[in-house]
């Protein structure tokens, strides 16, 4: 499968490289390539066939990602289970998690991100992925000159019990100095409030451009921000208790100006209709550049485990 422009990420096995199927045939590989120009190339690649094993894959991603990052000020509910390896996202097997740039909301991001399968779906559980630029493409002339200022986004963090993230979960510490030193070199605004609880607002792009290509994707979570992306019947109920600006997070354009509904969910569906999905196997290992390229999740059923570590 491939979108409309041809492009889906380059599958590596071991008959492509003359190798056999084995987690050191693939760390043998990935210590003579050149891995930045791969990716710059291809934008995502997958590894399979090499049966790399749980107990196997820091190896493996010591190679992939040299740097691992922690997910400090990630937004998604993850548990952390390695050397700053962490599950994907943990939301209901049901619903599709819709296509982003991971932590494009950040005052920094990583570059680079590495999916690994250690159990596979029964069915479904892809990971879909899209070719940024053409998902700013793709957008109306419209709505794409709404998004040329920027957005802002707000962050209302519990400390401790409430709706949503707490603030020690993240930014993954109880120290409120740190915190604040944090927000202080990321130019965020922020105060604290009752109850321990933080409230962080920062205005960021709307799009970027890749340092070695020159190419301008779309690289904003406006449309997981905003609380059309709930779902009518959960937005409402939601409006009942509180307003727009009290949800665990919230997104405006740059100047607090509220984005119409129908420009998210354009934004959303459209990245959706142009990705390509990469069908789980146990042991797969997915890199994509996070820049040029956007992720999702498609619903499953049964048993699904994929974890996912990030570098700069």
């Amino acid at each position: 499968m491939s979108d409309r422009n041809g492009w889906a990420p380059l599958e590596v096995t071991p008959g492509d490289i003359g190798a056999d199927g084995t987690p050191e045939a693939l760390v043998a590989h990935l210590d003579s390539a050149d891995l930045d120009a791969l990716l710059v190339r291809e934008k995502a690649v997958v590894f399979r066939g090499f049966h790399v094993p749980a107990d196997g894959l820091d190896p493996v991603l010591d190679r992939l990602l040299p740097r691992r990052l922690a997910y400090v000020h990630g937004n998604s509910p993850r548990t952390k289970v390695g050397s700053n390896v962490y599950t994907s996202t943990e939301y209901p097997q049901e619903y599709t998690i819709s296509m982003h740039n991971e932590m494009s909301y950040a005052h920094a991001w990583p570059t680079r991100l590495t999916f690994y399968c250690a159990v596979a779906p029964e069915t479904g559980g892809a990971t879909p992925v899209v070719d940024a630029a053409l998902w700013l493409e793709s957008l109306d002339d419209e709505v794409r000159e709404a998004f040329r200022g920027g957005v802002r986004y707000t962050q209302n963090l519990h400390g401790g019990r409430g709706l949503g993230k707490s603030w020690q979960d993240t930014f993954e510490t109880d120290d409120r100095d740190e915190v604040d030193a944090f927000l202080k070199e990321a130019g965020a605004d922020w105060s604290w409030g009752p109850g321990n609880s933080l409230m962080v607002s920062q205005v960021r792009h709307s799009t970027v451009r890749h340092p070695d290509t020159g190419t301008e994707v779309w690289f904003n979570q406006s449309d997981q921000w905003h609380p059309a992306s709930l779902g009518d019947e959960t937005a409402k109920a939601l409006a009942q208790i509180m307003p727009p600006s009290e949800l665990p997070q919230y997104v405006t354009f740059a100047d607090g100006s509220p984005i119409p509904d129908a420009y998210v969910l354009q934004v959303r569906d459209r990245g959706l209709e142009n990705a390509v999905d990469v069908d789980w196997r146990a042991g797969d290992v997915l890199v994509i550049d996070n820049l040029l390229v956007g992720h999702g999740r498609r619903p499953f059923t049964g048993p699904r485990r994929v974890l996912v570590a990030m570098s700069d």
